[in-house]
């Protein structure tokens, strides 16, 4: 634990007065007055050089720590294909597989990812020819916007291989038959996480249902 009068010289830390006034109030009584109105008491963190290995292909970065995951393939290595929609997990739409799982861009911090394996939406397909989730969507009309596809997509290719690992959900009534057909419960309850503001979900399903006994 860091020494705190080595950042705070000016604050007189005793058992006592950690009790008294609460740590977040030692802190902050320990500025110098008037720098948080000035705002000299922020200070920004330094940036922070990673590696992501985005689609096969290694991309070394220098972020600000607080940069997520989701702004780290957007704005620095323009993988526009993972949306941002509500930035506070609930929509799915920045969907993305982070060794083979998926998680929600949006909520994570990109160097917590340092030499991890990223698979967006546009690494999915091989060269000209689609992934089969990818086709099983343009051939059930799986989108209306397309905002939210992207997610959906990745978070589908993600679902089936939690389920060819065992992983059951909520619905699942018998945890001995994992490895049989998904329902279409089953489906919706796993793809829970992923909005449709559109409300394609009866063509999601279907795209999912065409894809599940393909390679994903």
């Amino acid at each position: 634990m860091e020494d705190t009068h080595a950042i705070f010289p000016t604050a007189e830390v005793t058992r006592r007065t950690v009790i008294e006034t609460g740590t977040t109030a030692l802190l902050l009584s320990s500025l110098p007055r008037g720098a948080l109105a000035s705002g000299t008491g922020h200070v920004d963190p330094l940036p922070t050089s990673i590696a992501l290995r985005v689609n096969s292909h290694l991309h070394n970065l220098t972020l600000d720590p607080r940069t997520t995951l989701l702004d780290a393939l957007r704005e620095h290595l323009a993988f526009t294909g993972s949306k941002k929609g509500c930035d506070h997990g609930q929509c799915g739409a920045c969907t993305v597989l982070v060794e083979g799982r998926r998680i929600n861009s949006c909520l994570t911090l990109a160097v917590m990812h340092d030499g991890h394996s990223i698979t967006t939406v546009e690494g999915l397909a091989s060269g000209e020819e689609l992934h089969p989730m990818q086709a099983a969507f343009v051939e059930h009309d799986g989108f209306q916007c397309g905002y939210c596809t992207s997610g959906q997509i990745c978070s589908a290719v993600g679902m089936l291989a939690e389920s060819r690992e065992g992983v059951p959900s909520y619905v699942t009534a018998d945890l001995t038959q994992l490895a049989a057909e998904l329902s279409d419960d089953e489906i919706r309850e796993r793809m829970s996480g992923n909005i449709c503001r559109c409300a394609a979900y009866p063509n999601i399903v279907a795209a999912i249902r065409q894809a599940m006994g393909e390679q994903t």
